[in-house]
Order: structure tokens, then sequence, then C-alpha cells
């Protein structure tokens, strides 16, 4: 009750930083590159990769140094892996339920969703982003068939050096919200998982808008994503092993 007071008493402060940030902020494209690709050896893999500006790759210049490259680099060495990319700079979870719509039904055995910045700063209520993760779960498990849904947490956004006082903290707090209600909807959706992914705020990781992740960032990203997966099909071929 009180901090919701005070973001009342804030809000003026916040919209004008809000406003400030967004005409000073570089935009920086997206990475360029492949957005689809098979590669590697071992059992198959169907993986998809869902989501905002970060899943695009915004902040490096190609896709081999962004998340979807870097991923696919490391389970290549496990899997036979078919890779698409599905991820737009300024995405919403509105627009990506909208874009699945779009899309036709393939099967896929990991689907890694990065999205919650542009709802946050959207000014999305934390239970309408919720409904709309679990109705994104919901679509990918049934109309897509993914067998395991991999959500990852918003960023530290309390750290973010483009972003001023008290509107860093402000952002920073909501960000803890939606991912505290986050691990509370996977908790009880089957075959959901949230990544343990926190980006650590040194200059290295951040790229040059000083909001979007750099290469360091991608490649811890896609370390903690393809370590999940592993395990995740490592677990599902020992149950079907076991079976009389």
């Amino acid at each position: 009750m009180v901090r919701n007071l005070l973001y009342l008493m804030l809000s003026p402060l916040l919209l004008v930083q809000g406003l400030y940030v967004r005409k000073v902020t570089p935009r920086l494209p997206e990475a360029a590159g492949v957005r689809r690709g098979e590669t590697g050896v071992g059992p198959p893999l169907r993986l998809l990769i869902l989501g905002d500006s970060a899943a695009a790759g915004v902040g490096v210049e190609s896709q081999q140094q962004a998340l979807a490259g870097q991923l696919a680099q490391r389970l290549a060495g496990s899997f036979r892996l078919s890779w698409q990319l599905w991820a737009a700079n300024g995405q919403t979870s509105s627009q990506c339920l909208q874009l699945l719509e779009l899309k036709t039904p393939e099967p896929f055995d990991a689907v890694l969703v990065s999205l919650g910045v542009n709802d946050l700063t959207g000014g999305l209520p934390l239970n309408a982003w919720l409904r709309r993760q679990s109705l994104l779960a919901e679509r990918l498990r049934g109309t897509f068939s993914a067998r395991h849904v991999l959500f990852t947490p918003l960023p530290p956004m309390h750290h973010f050096p483009a972003l001023p006082q008290p509107l860093r903290w402000v952002l920073g707090e909501r960000a803890n919200q939606f991912n505290r209600g986050l691990q509370a909807l996977v908790d009880a959706c089957p075959h959901c998982h949230l990544l343990a992914f926190e980006l650590p705020m040194r200059a290295e990781f951040i790229a040059s808008d000083g909001f979007h992740p750099g290469a360091e960032a991608y490649a811890l990203w896609a370390g903690q994503a393809a370590a999940v997966i592993e395990r995740l099909m490592a677990d599902s071929r020992r149950s079907v092993e076991s079976r009389p």
C-alpha cells in the first residue's frame, strides 16, 4: 500500500524521465543473420526462441553473437538441432500471442521465451501480464505441442545504467514483482520452467545503449538455457527407457 502510494506520488517525475530515456537512448538494430537452421549430431531437438528485442539479438551485430546463435552452437554438440527464432524489437506479450496465431502450427521440443520488459515499461499490470504468460504457455503447449516452455526472468532493471533515478528503482521493483509472479506461475504449470539467470551488470555485459545485453551476456544466457534443455531432454529419455 505504501509502495503504491509512493509510485503515485512519483508518477509525474517518472513520466518525464521515461519520455527523456526514450528520446536519448540509441535505438540499436536487431542482430543480422539467419533466423533458422539445422546443425549438430545426436538425438533430434526442435527448438524455438520466442520474444522481444533481447531474443532478437539487439545489442550485438550478428545472430552468431546473439542468444540464438550461441544457444544453437552449444546444443549442436549434443543434438541434431532444428531451430527457429521468432522475435522482434519492442514486442510485447500481446503481440507475441498475435504472432503465434499467424504461424502454421508445428511441434517443438523446447521453447525459450524472452518477454516482459516492454510490458512492464508500457505500464501493463502484473495480473494482466501473468494471464498473458499463462495463455502463452497454454498455446505453446497445445497448438505447438511444446514439450517444455522455458521462461527467462526479467533483467535487474534497478542496475540499468541507461535509467535515471528514481525511474531505475521503480522499474527494478516492478521487475522483481513480475519475476516473483512468474515463478509462482511456473510452479503451477506442468512442463514450464524459469531459468535461474541473472545478468551481471558489468560494462562488458551491457550493450552500448546501456539497456540491452552484450555478447558476453548472451553467452551466459545461452549457457544457462543449454544446460537446462540438455537436462530436460536427458530426463525425458530416461523416462521413456524406464517404461516397461
